[in-house]
């Protein structure tokens, strides 16, 4: 029986930079994920930085600021999260841009979103413990992820470059089958299969 795909490529995908800082390693991470990914996928950064703190007291009516990131966040056909490990977790802003995606009840944005996560940590750890607790959030947000390769990046001096060139074969490589990965996983994720017949 033929497939029914509810969406062709392009993909349209919205990506996070978990930090706020300028300097970010996590925005240089995200710039070489681009410039690796496959033709099928094409990005905007949604951004979090102007977003106030989350209370459900704007439930009845929200800013717009956060009227027009949540209506990014719906309008992306998958989301890529690229973030820093804080305190053995994610960063505050991070978790209240998706506190915000998520709400009001019955409202959530990444509902059926395919998702992956990434990281890059001067630290061998690599945002490990980070991505876990990122990944039970999105679990709860109903958010399904690609759940392999993980991708833990320790981010030595002049591994990547400002503008996204990754000067590592090896770290290219990984990454550009990361992505390749992720444009396989959208594409699972936004094809139904019809069960067989019994």
């Amino acid at each position: 029986m033929a497939q029914i795909i509810e969406h062709e490529p392009p993909y349209h995908v919205g990506y996070f930079v978990g930090s706020l800082a300028k300097a970010s390693i996590n925005r240089t991470l995200s710039k070489a994920l681009i410039r690796l990914a496959p033709a099928g996928l094409e990005f905007t950064e949604i951004a979090i930085r102007d977003l106030p703190l989350y209370s459900y007291d704007y439930d009845g009516d929200y800013p717009p600021v956060a009227r027009e990131f949540k209506q990014a966040v719906k309008s992306s056909d998958a989301i890529l999260f690229v973030t820093p490990e804080y305190n053995r977790s994610i960063p505050g802003g991070l978790k209240n841009a998706i506190d915000w995606a998520s709400r009001p009840w019955g409202q959530n944005s990444l509902s059926r979103k395919p998702s992956a996560v990434i990281g890059a940590s001067p630290g061998h750890l690599g945002t490990a413990v980070a991505q876990q607790n990122l990944k039970s959030v999105l679990s709860f947000c109903d958010s399904p992820q690609m759940n392999a390769p993980e991708a833990y990046i320790h981010m030595t001096p002049g591994l990547i470059t400002d503008d996204g060139e990754v000067t590592n074969d090896g770290t290219a490589a990984f990454l550009r089958n990361f992505m390749d990965e992720f444009y396989m996983f959208i594409e699972r994720v936004l094809t139904v299969v019809p069960r067989p017949e019994h």
